[in-house]
């Protein structure tokens, strides 16, 4: 009896040796999540750097072509309206102001001489002397020299004005904020000698990237603070965004208008412009939040199954305490905050708030 309930038990642990082990469970990928949403959101400013600029600017050129002989501000000058900035040698404009009027003196004397001879005409043909047409040909010859006696003094009013465009004269009150001729230096027509910033309202001058320029529209509000002064702010408003980007930088430059502008705004200082951010669709979120997916900016969403998706974002801004980041998140959206680059869109994940005592393990 003892021998067969021995050999029942051999049989027994033979056929469990030679059973198959039991599949080992899968190990779900463990990541660390937050709990953010619409209630979340965190206000953001989007801070830029840019110049204290006159709305109102002007580059003053010549308004013919010569050499410069005579330069008489320079740059940071208050010049008043009708002051003479720089000069021009005058030499050709004079002498071709000259020729004009010996032109004029010209047509005047064959503007006399057709005016004798057509009262000459005149009294021959009461007389029956000559002809109508012989009268005719005087008469259209008086009337030709008084057509280009006419044009020759249009050509010397224009050869007069020529010589005063010898001297390049202010347009406007303001302050000389820039320079490019020197005295020597042969300058084109138009070409620009000194650039004019006209008294009155002041503006920041700011460049945008191409990702955040759709929001600065004309009309937005900012906040504009001085680097010299920062704990002065004034109120400030999108005036102009210009349709192109730099073809250099490839941003786009910005002009905010500071209506209340005072003497602390400075040409040509450093200044700041902040624009505030819609709360409600905001986030600040760690930067290890951020992966890429598909060319765009995303981050990993958990739902209540434990399935994660990415959901696309905007980013803003970065902060010292993480990325800004406008997404359309649900309610109570659970975002992992570690582990995102070795996520895939579908899997099951074991997810971890933030804060709570557990240790991770990332690996896969």
């Amino acid at each position: 009896m003892k021998r067969k309930s021995a050999m029942a038990v051999l049989v027994t642990l033979s056929l469990t040796a030679c059973s198959p082990p039991a599949p080992p469970q899968a190990v779900l990928p463990t990541v660390l999540v937050r709990s953010v949403g619409k209630a979340g959101g965190a206000a953001a400013m989007q801070v830029y750097t840019g110049e204290v600029r006159a709305r109102f600017e002007s580059d003053l050129g010549f308004r013919i072509g010569g050499k410069l002989v005579e330069r008489r501000v320079d740059v940071g000058a208050v010049v008043r309206r009708g002051q003479v900035l720089a000069r021009l040698d005058p030499q050709d404009a004079e002498l071709a102001a000259a020729a004009a009027v010996a032109q004029v003196a010209a047509a005047e004397a064959d503007v006399a001489l057709a005016r004798a001879e057509l009262e000459r005409a005149q009294g021959l043909r009461a007389r029956n002397f000559i002809s109508a047409s012989a009268l005719d040909t005087r008469s259209s010859a008086h009337d030709a020299a008084a057509a280009r006696l006419r044009q020759a003094r249009a050509q010397a009013a224009t050869a007069r004005n020529q010589a005063g465009y010898a001297e390049l004269v202010a347009d406007s009150d303001g302050v000389v904020t820039g320079q490019a001729a020197e005295v020597g230096q042969v300058v084109a027509v138009g070409q620009a000698v000194f650039r004019l910033a006209r008294p009155g309202e002041r503006e920041v001058l700011i460049h945008a990237p191409e990702n955040r320029v759709r929001q600065l529209v004309p009309g937005v509000k900012a906040v504009v603070r001085l680097w010299s002064v920062p704990d002065q702010a004034y109120p400030g408003v999108v005036r102009e965004v210009t349709p192109m980007a730099d073809a250099a930088t490839r941003t786009f430059a910005v002009r905010v208008s500071v209506p209340a502008a005072d003497a602390a705004l400075q040409l040509g200082a450093t200044a700041t412009a902040a624009f505030a951010t819609d709360s409600a669709d905001t986030v600040v979120l760690p930067g290890a939040a951020l992966s890429r997916d598909a060319g765009r900016d995303v981050v990993w969403l958990v739902d209540g199954d434990g399935i994660v998706r990415p959901q696309a974002v905007d980013v803003i801004a970065y902060r010292e305490d993480g990325a800004v980041l406008r997404a359309n998140l649900p309610d109570a959206a659970r975002v992992v905050v570690a582990g995102v680059h070795k996520l895939v869109a579908g899997e099951k994940v074991r997810s971890v708030e933030e804060g709570a005592p557990v240790a991770l393990d990332v690996q896969r």
